[in-house]
Formats: structure tokens, sequence, C-alpha cells
């Protein structure tokens, strides 16, 4: 827009994202809320999908709705954008994979690179788009043919801005590493070597955080199971504020494709040295626990160990065994028989505990690509789920609830995970639909998650189960981390946390490196930039800069909280002490 055309700024002006369709409009999702702001093609080419930008309404289309006009562009959300390199009557352009962005980038022929026509590629926008002139990109990237294998890959990872490359700093951070588990490593630790602990995950799993081992045990008078879930200790490696920490706090998260992995911290640690390999020792953080006949936690802690994974599982070798005792797969396991039928006892006590407590069981339907061997996709599937993938669940549930009970016990600053109880206008918009299908949901305006559970139970096997499902997922909060416990509505449990996935997951990170300063009575103070806290509960507007204030207040506490922290033991974790101490566990 040329400056004479600049609208003048009102105060009834208003600020929001643009949202582009593939037929060239568009809309503005306004910040306040309210009904979304309609673009006309004129206006849509001054602005790029995902731009924030401060707009004027003028008036309504003709099919009633807000029509606006573009008074400045805030800020542009496409310092970059994936396509195709094209000639268009003797002229370069890139045109975007995204539909949304309606702007064909113009190459002058100095920005075309080593690029051909038809590839692939990154294009870095140098001038972008107003009234008057069109998007002006240079070349930064050649991604490949659009018919490589994998292609679809490389295009969704820039598509979404997916952090891919490593620094250089990190890289050679992990690369000093060593390779396996030192001598050094080993001081201080519980040796878990002679526990034949295992690993059960997916078929195609290239990490693994998580083992576990499970036998009976005499509690005083009462029989019950002793539980340890052994996770990798990514925290002894990845060290707050250093290179690594730092990539990986801006991944997040691993990202997993068909056939490739956009690991969170590079693959000598996600695929070598914090994996839980079978065979090699591994260093690990541990809960060990033991749960009654109940499915009740009599008796938790956590310590610091070294583990040697005593097999790799994956859960269709575990449920063939399960199911068929003296199948093929039984025999080639037999040692390991007795454990596995001792976890899947254990996980029949914790299931029929989740029932009892009310947590809801969302049957949700995952999916798998089945690709050939170029990685061209060929199908998609449903992944079945069986008793195998419950029993870890049941684990892994088990491991969290203790750790977020021992950082509640002793007040460290920590994340929880938490997910609050539904809206009394979503569930009034649930029960409403709920009446058309003959359904009703218990519990008035506030029901607990029993109700959930209950009518989760009742809407099994109809044939419109996938839809009602979706909306009793829709009526529920989105789960978030953030410092302060609310507790899990979904879980039905006071206090939750993710304790079992560090290597791809930084929460999970963080809850390690906060037991850890428990465990040897310091405080930790997590090395996280200033807007962390409030993007952690981003879902929930308005409380950021409240959340942030409880933050710096805990880390202010926290020097005094730590004297205070490890120090008090109550009767069940002493009497628990016995069962420990004769497998040779101290703590």
């Amino acid at each position: 827009m040329r400056k004479s055309d600049q609208p003048i700024t009102r105060d009834s002006d208003r600020m929001g994202t643009v949202q582009g369709h593939r037929d060239g409009f568009g809309f503005v999702v306004p910040d306040d809320g309210g009904e979304d702001i309609f673009l006309t093609e004129r206006e849509m080419a001054r602005v790029m999908h995902g731009d924030r930008v401060s707009i004027r309404v003028l008036g309504t289309d003709r099919r009633g709705r807000p029509e606006g006009q573009i008074v400045e562009v805030l800020v542009h959300a496409n310092r970059l954008v994936i396509g195709r390199l094209l000639n268009e009557n003797g002229v370069l352009i890139v045109a975007p994979e995204d539909k949304r962005i309606g702007h064909d980038i113009l190459i002058p022929p100095r920005g075309q690179g080593m690029a051909k026509l038809g590839q692939v590629v990154s294009v870095e926008i140098i001038d972008y788009p107003d009234s008057y002139r069109q998007a002006v990109g240079r070349v930064v990237e050649v991604l490949g043919e659009i018919d490589d294998p994998g292609m679809e890959i490389e295009i969704a990872v820039r598509k979404y801005g997916v952090p891919h490359t490593f620094s250089p700093a990190a890289l050679k951070e992990a690369e000093a590493l060593p390779n396996e588990v030192t001598q050094d490593d080993l001081k201080g630790r519980v040796d878990l070597r002679d526990i034949p602990l295992i690993t059960i995950d997916g078929a195609d799993a290239r990490d693994f955080d998580d083992a576990v081992y499970c036998e009976p045990v005499q509690y005083g008078q009462i029989k019950a199971w002793r539980l340890i879930v052994a996770i990798a200790d990514v925290a002894h490696y990845v060290k707050p504020g250093h290179p690594l920490d730092k990539d990986a706090l801006l991944r997040a998260t691993s990202v997993y494709f068909p056939r490739r992995v956009i690991p969170m911290l590079p693959e000598k640690i996600s695929n070598g040295l914090c994996s839980l390999n079978p065979e090699v020792d591994r260093l690990c953080m541990v809960c060990d626990a033991v749960v009654d006949q109940r499915g009740e936690i009599l008796a938790y802690q956590f310590y610091q160990g070294v583990m040697h994974s005593a097999q790799r599982f994956t859960y269709d070798t575990v449920w063939e065994i399960l199911s068929n005792t003296r199948g093929p797969e039984a025999v080639r396991f037999a040692q390991f028989n007795e454990q596995l039928n001792h976890l899947y006892q254990l996980y029949k006590i914790l299931f029929a505990a989740r029932e009892k407590r009310g947590a809801i069981d969302f049957e949700t339907v995952e999916t798998q690509i089945i690709s050939n061997e170029l990685g061209k996709i060929l199908r998609i599937e449903p992944r079945l789920r069986n008793d195998a993938h419950r029993l870890i669940e049941e684990c892994m549930l088990t491991a969290n609830v203790c750790a977020a009970n021992f950082l509640q016990k002793h007040h460290h600053l920590s994340l929880f995970r938490v997910h609050g109880e539904p809206s009394v206008e979503k569930v009034q918009t649930l029960k409403q639909v709920l009446r058309t299908t003959g359904l009703h949901l218990t519990g008035n305006e506030k029901p607990h998650p029993k109700d959930f559970a209950k009518l989760m139970k009742e809407i099994k096997g109809r044939p419109d189960a996938s839809t009602l499902q979706m909306l009793i997922l829709r009526s529920m909060q989105q789960a978030i981390y953030q410092p302060e416990n609310e507790g899990h509505f979904g879980l039905s449990y006071p206090a939750y946390a993710h304790f079992t996935s560090p290597i791809r997951r930084y929460p999970d990170l963080l809850v390690h490196r906060s037991i850890k300063a428990i465990l040897s009575k310091k405080a930790y103070h997590p090395h996280l930039p200033e807007d962390v806290p409030m993007n952690l509960t981003m879902p929930r507007k308005g409380q950021g800069r409240a959340n942030a204030a409880a933050v710096k207040q805990s880390q202010q506490d926290a020097k005094a909280r730590a004297k205070r922290a490890g120090n008090t033991k109550g009767s069940k974790e002493g009497a628990a002490l016995a069962v420990w101490a004769q497998f040779g566990v101290h703590c």
C-alpha cells in the first residue's frame, strides 16, 4: 500500500491473524474473539496467510458477514515459503505448496541459485506483497523433485516450521559425550543391572524411554506388587542452559513421520546414549512402587540408577505370549513368561482401579501409514491396540502419578499436566445434543469424571459411537502444562505430571530435573526464557502474567523449600523400606 493510501488508525481498529483460503479470499480471526472478518481477494493481495494485522470493519458483505479493510501488517508470518519453481511466460515464479498462500513468488534472475524448473524449493521472501506489487524472493534451499521419495515429509517439516537441524554448538556438545556409560557415571546410583528390566514398544520404535519390571512382594501382612519403571536419565547428559538444552527447548518434542523422526535431541543421545537399548548399560531415573491388590499405591520412591535391558519386546509379541502361553513366541521367550504374566496381572488390577476411580476411557483409533520401499504412501490403516499397549500405559500412569505426588509433597517448582473440568456452557451444549440421541449425561451442571465414564460405556457398540465420542472430546478442555497443580479431570487424578518420556518431550526433562533436585536436597531453577511460563498456559487466556509471577515467586521460595525437601518419610514409605532392602535398594 502506498503511503498516501494508508488508512489512519482508529480506536475501533482490531488486531488479528489472517487465514487464507485456496479460492483467493480470506478472513481475519480477531484476537478479542467474535466473528471472523471477511477479506476480499483485493484485500488478500496485500497480505499472506498467517500475517498479524490491524483491521477495520467496513460493514457486511452480501452474506451478512463482517467485511474488513487491512489497516496495517503488524508481523509478516512467512519468511520462508515452500513451492515449485516454474516458468510462467518467461518469468520465474515459485507457486506455494500451501494453497492458503495465494501469492506466486517472483524470482529475479539472480535469485534462482542452483534450482531447476519443476523442483521443490524453499524461498526467502525479500519483498512482501501489497496492492501494487508482487511478492519477490530468492531460492535458499533445493528440496528436490516433487516425486522424490519422502518429499511429502520434507515439505511438511518446512511448511509447519518444525526445527529440523541442530545448532553447531549442540552437535559439538553431543559429539563430546561418551558413547557408553562410564565408571564415573555410576557414582551414587542404585545398580539394577541384575534385574531383568524389559522394554515394550511398537515395532517401528526408534528410541526407548522406558523399561519395566514387576514381581509379587509381601508388604507387611499384605500381598502386593513391586513395579519398577526405569526411565532414560536424559537430565544427566543434557544440562540446563547448555546448547543441547536450548535446542531441545526450541523443539519441545520429537516429531514422528513415516520412516523418519525429527528428534528433540541428536540421534547420538536419543537413539544411542540415552535410549534403553537391549544388552547395554544405561543410566536411568527410577520410580520404584508398591501397589496393593486394589490398585492403590502403598509406597514409592525415586532414585538414580543404572540398568541393563534384558530384552526389547514389541506390543504384538507380548500380546501373542500373553494370549497363547504355549505358542511359539511363549516358547521362544520362556525366561520372560513369568515376568510378563506378573505385569499382566498388575495391569488388570490397575485397570480395574482406573474404572473404579472413574477415569474417562476414550477409545481413540490410531492410524499408521503404510509406505513402499521408496517411501511412497500406499495406504493408511488403523493401528490395532491390545492389552500389551494398555499394560505399558498403566505402568506409565502409575509412575507419572508418583512423580506428581512427589513434586507436590516437596513443594518444588516444576510442571504439572493439568486437565480442567469442562465449562458449564460446553456441558449444556453436549447435553442438548445427547438428548437427540436418547442418551443422558448425569451430574447436573458439573458432572464428574465418573459421569463421563458411564456415558462412554453407554455409547460403545453404537453405530454413531465415533461421532458421539468426538462430541464428548470437544466438550473437554485442552490439557496443558503449568506450575500450579489443578488435577487431571480426564484421568481423575488429584495430581499428574509427565515423567516417562524425557527423550522426546521437554516437560518430562524438567520434571526429571526437579526430582533430582529434591533427591540431592538442592533447588532447581529452570533456565527458561521469560515468555515460556506464559506459553505453557496459553490455552487459558489472561493467566500468562499471573503464572509468570507465580513462577518468579516460586523461584524465590525454592531455596528455603530445598532445606525441607526429602527429609520427611511417611509411615508407608518407611514400611516399604524392608521390601526394597531385600533387593539391595537402599535410598
